[in-house]
């Protein structure tokens, strides 16, 4: 049988209609599914219990289950979901004084292997649903509400899997979590983070996207960030460069390059000028992010004077620095450590 969340809405109405049942009943189906977080027919009360069960005859609603749940000192909320697969993904929830950040994943697995990266060992499993996408999301947004008295105030695509290689369901998820049939959160309050795919970066552009793009940078050295990230290899600096004024320019936004400062391996002042010289072809912030060291690491978080004198140079430049400081440490908060113990 069809996930019955693969439909739109006309599908659904033409369903009904071949039941002898009136289209309109597809508005009351479309909200159930995508505001109201209907997890079985059963929930859709106002539904009759004729249409419920031809519904539960002819469609499935797999909705995602929480494996596992830890809660960090910090407040900050890891959550495994098992998926009708039982394949298991994460989202995080960051929360602050008044607001929270969700950081969810849009791939179970990922084929990327950057070097620093807890998920790259899990290797690839496949693309999440537009609707695993969203599901997570929603259930992220309760248990915001549930737990600190409100709902998400951002969204970040940067948990597990590289987006723009799962860019069909990526973009059915957002219209769905922006639409006002869906969550409705403003556009500007999500933001869809790539390892660096050029060619989907320009259609981002060409398909006016209207939400936040962050680039995972890491390095502006070639060979450095070769070793760092394979997917170096195939999408070079110059041509993400190129890329990322191509999208800069047609949709007049600054791009947020993420940089993961590591120990002696991208964190010298000479790195520093590298990534400012990179940053003068387009509008752009930069995101210093402490790495969350993972089991069996090789790398280290860099030290507060490497990193001092590291923002020091680029803010001299006048650019836009923000360090983003590791949370969750203590419940394997970094991206694919929880589902690794999981496995």
């Amino acid at each position: 049988m069809i996930d019955i969340k693969s439909q739109t809405k006309a599908e659904i109405e033409a369903f009904l209609l071949s039941k002898g049942e009136q289209k309109f009943r597809a508005g009351q189906i479309y909200e159930w599914l995508w505001k109201k977080g209907a997890k079985s027919f059963d929930d859709m009360s106002n539904l009759s219990k004729t249409m419920r069960t031809a519904l539960a005859e002819n469609f499935t609603l797999q909705i995602p289950t929480i494996d596992t749940k830890l809660v960090s000192s910090d407040k900050t909320i890891k959550i495994a979901f098992k998926l009708s697969d039982d394949s298991l993904i994460e989202g995080v929830i960051i929360p602050s004084t008044d607001r929270s950040t969700a950081c969810i994943s849009s791939q179970v697995g990922c084929a990327l292997k950057c070097s620093f990266c807890a998920t790259g060992t899990l290797g690839y499993k496949r693309n999440l649903t537009a609707a695993e996408i969203y599901d997570q999301t929603f259930m992220l947004n309760q248990l915001s509400i549930e737990t600190f008295g409100y709902g998400l105030s951002n969204i970040v695509m940067m948990g597990m899997g590289e987006p723009l290689q799962n860019y069909k369901n990526v973009m059915e998820a957002i219209a769905n979590i922006t639409s006002s049939d869906g969550m409705g959160m403003s556009p500007q309050r999500l933001t869809l983070s790539t390892a660096g795919l050029a060619p989907q970066i320009k259609q981002l552009a060409d398909d006016g996207f209207k939400c936040n793009l962050a680039v995972s940078l890491h390095s502006a050295d070639e060979a450095a960030r070769s070793k760092l990230m394979m997917i170096n290899t195939a999408h070079t600096l110059d041509s993400l460069r190129e890329a990322i004024s191509y999208f800069s320019k047609k949709t007049g936004s600054r791009v947020t390059m993420e940089y993961l400062i590591l120990n002696d391996i991208n964190d010298s002042v000479e790195d520093a000028q590298k990534l400012a010289i990179f940053c003068r072809a387009f509008p752009s912030k930069i995101n210093i992010i402490e790495y969350n060291q993972t089991d069996n690491s090789p790398f280290k978080t860099t030290s507060p004077d490497r990193l001092k004198k590291f923002v020091s140079f680029l803010e001299s430049k006048n650019m836009i620095v923000n360090i983003r400081a590791s949370k969750g440490k203590d419940i394997d908060a970094a991206c694919g450590q929880l589902v690794n113990k999981r496995k």
